[in-house]
C-alpha cells in the first residue's frame, strides 16, 4: 500500500512544469565546466594526454609533465588572469594572457577547437565543450575584490560561520581537521598557500570526485570557508 502511495505520489511530481527531464540548468553546465577547467581528462573521464601541449610555451616549467600543460589553469591561473595575476611569477609562469572577461560560449566552444588550443572531439565532446565554454563566460570572476592579492585572506569573510559550514558539509570527507585524504595535502596548507585554488574548488567541486559545488549558494560561504580553512593544520 505505502509503495504504491510513494509510487502515485511519484507520477504526480513527474507532471509538474520543470520536474520531469528537465536540461541541465546553467548553474550545472558553469560548474562542471569549472571542473573541466582544473583538470579536463579527470572530470570527463578521458585518458590523460601523453604528447605535450604545441600551445603549452616551451619556457613555462611544466611542459610535458603529466598532462598539467593540458590543464586550463596551467596557463590561464586559479585566479583566471594568467600573466597578469597570482602566475605573474614563479614556477607557473608562461606569459599567456587570462581568461577573464571571456567571449560568448559560442565563441569560446571554437577557440577550443582551433588550432592553437587544438581540443578536439577525442578530448572534449560538444558537451564538454559547451560546459567548459558557459565557465569561462558565466563562472569566471575576478577574485580581486574577494581575496587579498597580499596575504591571500579572504576580504570581510569569518572563520567561525565558516567553521559550522565546513563541519557540517565538508569534514565527513575531508576530517575535522582537514587531513583525513592520504593522496591530498592538508586543506590548511593549501588554504594557506593558494587560497585562490581553494576558492575555485569550492564554487565548483574536484574534478572526477563527489565534492558538491557550492556555486548556487552566495560568495560569502566559500569566502567564510577559505577563512575557516586557512586556521586547519598545514602539516
Amino acid at each position: 500500500m505505502m509503495k504504491r502511495f510513494h509510487l502515485a505520489c511519484l507520477g504526480v511530481l513527474l507532471t509538474l512544469p520543470g520536474f520531469a527531464c528537465a536540461d541541465s540548468s546553467i548553474e550545472y553546465s558553469t560548474s562542471r565546466g569549472g571542473r573541466l577547467y582544473d583538470k579536463w581528462f579527470k572530470e570527463a573521464d578521458r585518458p590523460s594526454p601523453k604528447a605535450a601541449n604545441p600551445a603549452y610555451p616551451d619556457t613555462g616549467k611544466y611542459k610535458g609533465k603529466k598532462a598539467s600543460d593540458w590543464r586550463c589553469k596551467e596557463c590561464h591561473g586559479w585566479d583566471y588572469k594568467g600573466r597578469d595575476g597570482i602566475y605573474a611569477k614563479g614556477k607557473h609562469f608562461t606569459g599567456v594572457a587570462g581568461v577573464l572577461g571571456s567571449d560568448a560560449a559560442d565563441h569560446m566552444q571554437r577557440i577550443l577547437r582551433d588550432a592553437n588550443h587544438g581540443y578536439g572531439e577525442a578530448m572534449l565532446d560538444e558537451h564538454d565543450a559547451r560546459d567548459l565554454a558557459n565557465f569561462l563566460r558565466h563562472g569566471v570572476i575576478d577574485m580581486a575584490p574577494y581575496i587579498d592579492s597580499t596575504s591571500g585572506d579572504p576580504v570581510d569573510a569569518d572563520a567561525a560561520r565558516g567553521q559550522v559550514y565546513y563541519e557540517t558539509v565538508c569534514a565527513n570527507c575531508h576530517g575535522l581537521d582537514g587531513k583525513a585524504e592520504d593522496t591530498a595535502p592538508p586543506l590548511g596548507k593549501v588554504a594557506r598557500s593558494n587560497p585562490w585554488e581553494v576558492l575555485h574548488k569550492i564554487v565548483n567541486g574536484q574534478p572526477g570526485a563527489e565534492m558538491p559545488s557550492m556555486r548556487a549558494f552566495d560568495m560569502q560561504v566559500s569566502l567564510d570557508l577559505v577563512k575557516y580553512l586557512r586556521t586547519l593544520p598545514a602539516e
